[in-house]
């Protein structure tokens, strides 16, 4: 389910996945296919890891990165979460033919 809220969004970004919802700052974005299949494929990483452990492990992730980064949005790009969201947003087949806990071969 999709949900346009431009107050649950963190400055930069224009979506995030909350399972079940994929919240999107404006209405138009949900014509974005690319945008809507990137946040997808999160909803299922979410749905694999039973939510609150994809947040521990997201959460984990993102410090360690931080640290060796020192910079937060390079510790968000290299999540492994994100890595493999961002390589498959064009694949609109992926979630049909993704592996499951595929997030695993992008640490």
């Amino acid at each position: 389910m999709i949900l346009i809220t431009k107050h649950l969004i963190p400055k930069g970004f224009v979506g995030i996945t909350l399972f079940p919802f994929i919240l999107l700052k404006k209405k138009d974005l949900k014509d974005d296919k690319v945008l809507v299949n990137h946040e997808k494929i999160h909803l299922k990483q979410q749905a694999e890891l039973l939510l609150i452990f994809f947040y521990i492990f997201y959460s984990l992730e993102w410090i360690l990165k931080f640290l060796s980064h020192k910079n937060a949005y390079l510790a968000y790009k290299n999540l492994s979460f994100e890595r493999e969201a961002y390589q498959n947003e064009n694949n609109f087949n992926y979630i049909k033919n993704r592996k499951f806990w595929a997030f695993i071969k992008y640490f």
